[in-house]
């Protein structure tokens, strides 16, 4: 990582004054890394990114709809859905960037099988994500769902639960704390990331790659920066195939880019190399 993070400083003291900022809320990984990565794209063409960093899901959203941060970077769209429902909030999706597959870990057990009964299991407190963790645990056949097309599920449209499993719903960014403390823990995979998890390693459990929780550059529909030149260089900067390679590079398949590159960035300049 410190590779980039060099190449991103080098080439932003040597790109030309910045001509407009703008800012951008981000959870540290890997939305604030892939944000410093194409951080110096943009001040190629006078753009100043401030990346602000934030280890909740709340005041990013909060921010951008107060029109004090002009966008955020990561979140999936049930989570904005739930979020501007709940909030009265006007956020909106200008690009889908990447998936991070939701994973399940433990420090306890090796397998799914070995599960004891009356297992301690803890999922994200928030609607969209703790929905999220029950489908996965549901697919993995812990538990039975009601539904298991409704994300929105809660411990509550549990039907078949045969390890008696006790669900304790925590704030997503406290899980990997606690992941001593429970049999299983259900993380999302920015902050697994974060604690030195790697879901495709580490995980007993996880998405397939065709997940629908595609995590989004977000704006305020009555933002002044929604449609501004600068909002579109980052989109673009977001969605190039520097960008796409970086991403498969350094996360190898923890996160997945889901974007296609359009013609114009066939043509750009490869930053990174192909090895």
């Amino acid at each position: 990582m410190k590779k980039y993070l060099g190449l991103s400083l080098l080439l932003a003291f040597a790109a030309p004054a910045s001509a407009g900022e703008l800012s951008v809320a981000a959870t540290p990984v890997p939305h604030a890394q892939i944000l410093e990565f194409v951080k110096p794209m943009l001040a190629e063409q006078g753009v100043n990114l401030n990346i602000r960093v934030f280890t909740d899901y709340v005041q990013p959203n909060l921010q951008v709809a107060q029109d004090n941060i002009d966008a955020n970077f990561f979140q999936h769209q049930p989570y904005l859905d739930e979020f501007n429902k709940s909030r009265g909030t006007d956020l909106i999706s200008i690009a889908k960037i990447h998936i991070e597959p939701f994973a399940a870990y433990s420090l306890k057990i090796k397998n799914l099988n070995d599960l004891p009964q009356n297992a301690s299991v803890a999922i994200p407190n928030d609607a969209t994500n703790g929905g999220r963790a029950l489908l996965l645990l549901d697919k993995a056949g812990v538990i039975r769902l009601k539904d298991n097309s409704n994300i929105a599920a809660t411990p509550r449209d549990i039907v078949d639960n045969p390890k008696n499993i006790k669900v304790r719903e925590l704030e997503a960014a406290t899980l990997p704390r606690v992941l001593s403390q429970v049999d299983l823990a259900l993380i999302n995979t920015n902050y697994a990331l974060e604690a030195g998890l790697n879901p495709l390693t580490d995980a007993l459990a996880i998405e397939g790659s065709d997940s629908p929780y595609v995590n989004i550059l977000v704006v305020s529909n009555q933002g002044k920066a929604k449609d501004s030149d600068d909002m579109q260089a980052l989109v673009k900067a977001l969605t190039s195939i520097d960008t796409k390679l970086f991403i498969e590079r350094e996360y190898k398949g923890a996160v997945i880019p889901v974007f296609d590159t359009d013609a114009a960035n066939a043509e750009a300049e490869i930053i990174l190399k192909p090895e």
